[in-house]
């Protein structure tokens, strides 16, 4: 308890709220030269959590599934049916299935560490993971464009039918810009900042909560009970929040697969 008041409390006393320097914690320790941070801690658990996870949900695959099994088939499906096949058809749906998968499982497990006790911080609120992401999301976008029309996905994209010639000008850098420049940064700082923030709110009203009810305590008890209780309801949006980034960071590569694959390209 001491050590909580003293994150809370700075030298003089005063309060000592979150800080971005959090996102730069210094190494644990290295693996042959390879510096290990807690971020980068956590998210090993996550991908192990994940893994394993999968792994005992899909080992005793059964006709007529056990509770864990139908939640996992359940997280499976919500990807198939809501988002692949929803938007690519059968056929495209179960072609990239796989990719928009693994991006929202990765996603959620890797938000969900922020709400977890002792591991607290998101392995996707530090902008490798959002980016390596991204990048895969892009790469996966450009490559089913050219599969689908390889001498025209960039003339299509680039010089879209039915403008006039003398409007390319100005359309062709928009939509460079727009389509193979701000997608891929789009899409890392929306999951980037949305955990950044979460965090440091839930940094926030916790430390303020042990502030205000073990340096300050009498009367200022109160306010320590307030913090808290703000705290617990933050955390359970912090939840939905990790959720909802998931599903958007793959609906959202879905969306650019469809875009890529449909007929005028």
């Amino acid at each position: 308890m001491n050590l909580l008041v003293q994150a809370a409390s700075s030298d003089d006393g005063s309060f000592h709220g979150p800080s971005i320097n959090e996102f730069f914690p210094p190494a644990i320790f290295s693996i042959g030269g390879f510096e290990v941070n807690r971020i980068m801690l956590v998210r090993f658990i996550a991908v192990v959590a994940l893994l394993l996870v999968f792994w005992l949900g899909t080992r005793r695959m059964r006709v007529v599934p056990g509770r864990f099994q139908s939640l996992v088939e359940m997280g499976l499906d919500l990807v198939r049916v809501n988002i692949a096949e929803d938007l690519l058809g059968r056929k495209d749906g179960r072609r990239f299935l796989p990719i928009l998968t693994t991006i929202f499982f990765m996603v959620l497990f890797m938000n969900l560490t922020g709400v977890i006790p002792f591991l607290n911080i998101a392995g996707t609120s530090v902008i490798g993971v959002p980016l390596v992401l991204a990048a895969v999301s892009y790469i996966t976008f450009i490559y089913a464009g050219v599969k689908k029309s390889p001498g025209g996905f960039f003339k299509n994209a680039l010089f879209p039918a039915g403008v006039p010639k003398a409007i390319y000008i100005i359309v062709t850098p928009i939509e460079f810009i727009s389509t193979f420049i701000l997608r891929p940064i789009t899409l890392t700082l929306r999951l980037m900042m949305n955990m950044i923030v979460g965090h440091m709110l839930l940094v926030l009203f916790f430390s303020a909560s042990v502030f205000f009810t073990f340096a300050l305590g009498q009367g200022w008890i109160v306010l320590g009970i307030g913090a808290l209780g703000f705290g617990f309801v933050f955390t359970l949006f912090e939840i939905l929040v990790a959720v909802l980034q998931a599903y958007v960071f793959a609906l959202l590569t879905a969306v650019y697969i469809q875009l890529a694959v449909a007929e005028e390209h």
